[in-house]
């Protein structure tokens, strides 16, 4: 362990505390953060990825230990996201630093007015059977799985809303599903990513230190969402959009050469 490993561990922990409170892979924080210490976006993705499969295996074990999960619809979006992320190396591939960076820069936007200005849940829509409702969920699985993981966002942000608005899941039952999401797209992401040379020793090393020290934050945000008043988690994931956006915009902006600090 060296001292350069401490920034890493620090933003694992954050990263971690915000999966177990928004059912986030945690990219929404590691991406800009591994811009700002210097990583490539490719690289940047990856490490966040890696973090994604510590946090979310470890959160769901608790989430399942505290019959916050169902297992059945976490496992049928799960396959969904398992075949859409198998997809999103090519993606990572195909697109340059600056395009992949200015991409994650306008979801974020998106993200942030989306839940800036969002309507409440609908409750009280339901599907009219299980196999509409099991459809549903395999295919917003597979549509986030496609875009999420080639971001490194994970797809917990994304597929929080689809889930509210077609099944009308409640915000509890949301954040575990998302979180229990991640597990499969994470996986099928990295798989992905080796495939298309994108990991190398260096990623490894600090996707390992991320994802460890993520799981210490897990525990955290879960323990914290337990006692959380509803405003409140709204009002610090809409601090969280704000502070992504504003990281991202920076490395975009120097990337592009229009600023040097």
């Amino acid at each position: 362990m060296q001292i350069t490993d401490l920034p890493y561990l620090i933003v694992g922990i954050i990263s971690g505390i915000a999966s177990g409170l928004f059912g986030i892979g945690g990219g929404m924080i590691i991406v800009p953060s591994m811009f700002i210490l210097g990583s490539s976006a490719h690289h940047a993705i990856t490490i966040s990825v890696f973090q994604m499969i510590f946090a979310a295996v470890f959160g769901s074990f608790i989430n399942y230990k505290k019959k916050n999960l169902n297992l059945k619809d976490g496992i049928i979006i799960g396959l969904g996201g398992l075949l859409g992320a198998s997809f999103s190396g090519m993606l990572l591939k195909a697109l340059s630093d600056v395009t992949l960076t200015s991409v994650f820069l306008g979801v974020s936007c998106l993200f942030f007015i989306k839940y800036a200005f969002a309507i409440k849940e609908n409750v009280n829509k339901s599907p009219k059977s299980i196999w509409v409702k099991n459809t549903v969920l395999f295919i917003a699985g597979s549509f986030t799985g496609i875009f999420a993981i080639s971001l490194g966002i994970g797809g917990g942000l994304l597929i929080a809303p689809i889930l509210a608005y077609f099944l009308g899941y409640d915000s509890k039952k949301v954040v575990s599903l998302s979180l229990f999401f991640v597990i499969f797209a994470s996986f099928s992401g990295i798989i992905s990513f080796a495939n298309s040379g994108v990991i190398n020793s260096e990623v490894i090393h600090k996707g390992i230190l991320v994802g460890i020290a993520s799981m210490i934050g897990v525990f955290i945000g879960i323990k914290i969402i337990e006692k959380m008043h509803i405003s409140a988690h709204r009002k610090i994931l809409l601090c969280v959009y704000a502070l992504s956006i504003l990281g991202t915009t920076h490395s975009l902006l120097n990337k592009l050469a229009l600023i040097n600090f």
